[in-house]
């Protein structure tokens, strides 16, 4: 009886450690109240990526439409989402992103067929047309509200779809789109993208292009450009573009890969259509330019605001945006804070900026060089100021309004291939934070042999593919989908220590639990100093004062059935 007591506290210890493998097994992973999930953007024939639902108070850049009154009183969501998103069904949308939220007349929207004139409604990202605003909501109550349209169009007006020779809809906003040559393939081929894409194409990462707006009637790019929003005007769309630079960035970074190739007739192959290095994230396009191709400060860093607003993880600023100025500075610094990579040109000579100094820390802006196919750089850039390179001359990317292919040279467009990239790692680790992002693509790149930064060309060339399948020491080992370590080993264990805990059990069980138990006998006869006496009857294996076995024991274990036992 003494033994099953006894065998009780480790069977008990057996099974508490069992409770705690799940957290010994393997890295905790208690830090993902801080990272963000995966972001999982739902493209329709309209994209929408959806605006969060936040309080007035929060500052944050949100499209918003303020409700009008009519001749029967203020506006209905069904009536405004109509006019607004092409589709009264869509109402529902309005209202979960408005529902509860306090106005600035101290309600809130609680009814769907109750809305207040003067109210400013949330709206989806693809929401365009007369009244929407782009910027923080107002915190004070509108002193009139607006008269709503007397005869509001049935669905907002889209792009029509380019057929061969023509160009997209233009507008007196639009600068002159530069006509250029088409090149060779030189820059897909080094970086090769394709190699990454058996681990991920980008899928559930929205990309924002701070540039002149993105052609999303290219079918390269079809279903995957969001309207975004035209910054300057403060109500038009961003998935149209007249200057083409825009386009060719968000072609670089997602454009649908073809197939074949077509001949280029000089001894090289022009590729048949651009491959992006991330052919399935989408594109949300922040138009900055307006009838000159020039931007200002203060629109650039809206648009910034914008892309966190809209849920966006990768920023990719074009030419026209100046972070030497202190707004886009600071709307950069709030994009880290809220975990977004934001990819942008490296200084140049010619910059106000003071020089830039390698990277010490966590950071998430990655400063980017462009290069040609035999390294030239693509501008005069400061010492150090480039984090990484990346191709930027004469690289093959798509003209706005079904033009084909054109070569493309800048900066901008060396960002394009990082931005793409970290969509990529992004997409493939969803659990890293931007600084981890932004570090990891910096420490994949080719160096070239270098055991170090250079000051002209930074942690060397990007490299897609060995951003998203090298182990890295300093960063965590992802955690299983049973939430604990190492899945096989710790199954193992369990089991494991389950047989020896049944064991135990079935053991316990078999002995037998009278008063001449054996073990309990042995145990009293241990503690027993006197001797043997008159009634101390002898046990298996007790001796005598000669040192001989008082009782035979067998290889059974049995007294009494030995030889000593048959002479007795």
């Amino acid at each position: 009886m003494t033994a099953k007591v006894r065998a009780w506290p480790i069977l008990l210890g057996s099974v508490a450690l069992v409770a705690a493998l799940p957290q010994v097994a393997g890295p905790d992973q208690t830090s993902d109240a801080t990272v963000p999930a995966p972001v999982s953007v739902t493209v329709s024939a309209t994209p929408t990526p959806s605006a969060a639902n936040a309080d007035s108070d929060s500052g944050a850049y949100v499209k918003y439409y303020t409700v009008a009154s009519g001749p029967d009183g203020a506006e209905s969501l069904a009536a405004i989402a109509g006019r607004l998103l092409g589709a009264a069904n869509r109402a529902e949308e309005i209202y979960r992103l408005n529902v509860g939220r306090k106005q600035a007349d101290g309600q809130a929207l609680a009814d769907s067929r109750q809305l207040r004139a003067g109210w400013a409604l949330i709206l989806p990202w693809d929401a365009v047309g007369d009244g929407v605003r782009i910027g923080p909501l107002p915190t004070q109550p509108s002193s009139g509200p607006d008269q709503a349209p007397a005869v509001p169009p049935v669905n907002p007006p889209r792009p029509p779809k380019p057929g061969k020779g023509t160009r997209p809809p233009t507008s007196s906003r639009c600068a002159s789109s530069v006509p250029s040559r088409p090149d060779s393939g030189w820059a897909q081929e080094r970086v090769a993208p394709d190699q990454a894409w058996g681990r991920t194409r980008g899928a559930g990462v929205l990309v924002a292009v701070v540039d002149s707006g993105v052609d999303g009637s290219l079918p390269e790019l079809g279903g995957r450009v969001a309207v975004g929003a035209d910054i300057p005007s403060g109500t038009g769309r961003g998935d149209v573009d007249c200057l083409g630079s825009g386009t060719a960035m968000a072609s670089i970074i997602g454009a649908r890969p073809a197939d074949a190739a077509a001949p280029a007739g000089t001894g090289r192959t022009q590729p048949a259509t651009v491959a992006g290095i991330a052919p399935e994230t989408t594109i949300l396009p922040l138009r900055v330019v307006g009838d000159v191709p020039q931007s200002k400060p203060a629109d650039a860093a809206t648009a910034i605001e914008v892309a966190v607003s809209a849920g966006a993880r990768v920023v990719a600023l074009g030419a026209f945006v100046d972070l030497a100025d202190p707004a886009v500075a600071e709307a950069i610094g709030r994009a880290s804070e809220h975990d977004v990579v934001v990819v942008a040109p490296a200084p140049t000579g010619t910059d106000a900026s003071p020089s830039p100094a390698p990277k010490t820390g966590p950071d998430a802006l990655l400063r980017v060089g462009g290069v040609g196919p035999e390294g030239q750089p693509a501008a005069n850039y400061r010492p150090s100021g480039a984090d990484v390179i990346a191709p930027g001359i004469d690289v093959a990317s798509l003209g706005a309004g079904g033009t084909g292919i054109r070569a493309s040279s800048g900066s901008q467009y060396a960002v394009a291939f990082v931005a793409g990239t970290a969509a990529l790692v992004r997409s493939a680790f969803p659990n890293l934070s931007a600084a981890q992002v932004v570090h990891r693509i910096m420490t994949t790149a080719d160096r070239g042999g270098r055991p170090d930064a250079d000051p002209a060309t930074g942690w060397g060339m990007i490299d897609p593919n060995s951003a998203v399948v090298t182990t890295l020491a300093e960063e965590a080992p992802p955690a299983s989908d049973d939430g604990g370590g190492s899945g096989p080993v710790r199954i193992l264990i369990i089991a494991l220590l389950a047989v020896a805990g049944i064991a135990a059990i079935a053991v316990l069980a078999r002995r037998p639990s009278t008063a001449g138990d054996p073990v309990e006998e042995t145990t009293d006869d241990a503690d027993d100093t006197s001797g043997d006496g008159p009634g101390d009857a002898d046990a298996p294996g007790d001796r005598d004062a000669a040192g001989e076995a008082a009782v035979p024991v067998t290889a059974a274990g049995t007294p009494g059935t030995g030889a000593a036992g048959a002479r007795e």
